[in-house]
């Protein structure tokens, strides 16, 4: 039997929300554990950061950049991927669902499975990456000597918001290959913490193909390095042109629209278990 996915955006949001109020009631009922697992979050992704502060104690610049330049990329980076993690980490899970067969409970109610499989077991835990990524990208926005303007203050948040759907897109594709792998969350994870922590150094440290390939092909560029780069007033990689800073909106939902397609398109291909 060949499962579809059931549409309607509106009625999977509302179910997303449901289901994530039901989790977080969960959460809050033991809210010192919250507390303590948050903020365990918190300083585990906070050692990414010092890191980079132990380069900076033997060096003045990394490829070229300060410290305050490069935790600008860090932040955002850090900020859009948390965001994204938080309202979609759940996704890597889906190639365990499907070889257990579990996946075949989501399928028979009347609700999304998008929207199930996105909220199942939502950690709100994980906003302690957010909080930590927007205090280096903070520091980042204090430090900095940059002359603002107002395309250049539109471009912080408009660069959040973009990473983290471009971020989300990963995810949902990521998900849909685990329909055809089925054990595939290393996969999935490279793209995305991989993805991450690649973003967090500055493009001249890295080969320039590998640097046109997250660009031209899976474009994380576009969730801080083009953006920012037009912040800073610096030279864009591999000889784009100004006006690309300006992209990320529309790349953004260039991800997503074949990001969703992938998705329906796997769980057509999906085939129960049978138990």
């Amino acid at each position: 039997m060949v499962f579809a996915e059931r549409p309607g955006l509106a009625e999977g949001l509302r179910a997303y929300g449901l289901i994530v109020m039901m989790w977080l009631r969960s959460t809050m009922a033991y809210r010192a554990s919250f507390a303590m697992t948050a903020f365990g979050n918190f300083a585990a992704t906070a050692f990414d950061f010092v890191t980079i502060l132990l380069m900076f104690s033997h060096v003045d610049a990394l490829g070229g950049y300060t410290l305050p330049e490069v935790a600008l990329l860090y932040g955002a980076s850090g900020t859009a991927f948390g965001l994204a993690d938080l309202l979609l980490g759940s996704m890597d899970r889906l190639g365990r669902r499907v070889r257990d067969g579990t996946l075949d409970t989501l399928l028979v109610r009347p609700v999304p499975v998008l929207a199930q499989v996105a909220a199942d077991r939502f950690a709100l835990r994980r906003v302690g990456r957010i909080v930590q990524g927007l205090l280096v990208l903070g520091y980042a926005l204090v430090a900095l000597d940059i002359e603002w303007t107002l395309l250049k203050a539109a471009m912080i948040p408009m660069m959040l918001l973009s990473g983290t759907a471009i971020f989300a897109a990963v995810f949902v594709t990521g998900a849909a290959f685990q329909f055809l792998a089925q054990d595939a969350a290393e996969v999935q994870s490279s793209f995305t913490y991989g993805g991450n922590t690649l973003l967090q150094y500055p493009p001249t440290i890295f080969a320039k193909d590998l640097v046109r390939g997250v660009t031209f092909v899976v474009p994380l560029a576009f969730v801080n390095w083009l953006p920012a780069l037009y912040v800073l007033g610096r030279e864009y990689p591999v000889g784009l042109p100004d006006w690309v800073a300006f992209l990320p909106p529309v790349v953004a939902g260039l991800c997503l629209l074949p990001a969703g397609a992938a998705w329906r398109m796997g769980l057509r291909a999906y085939r129960s278990t049978g138990s």
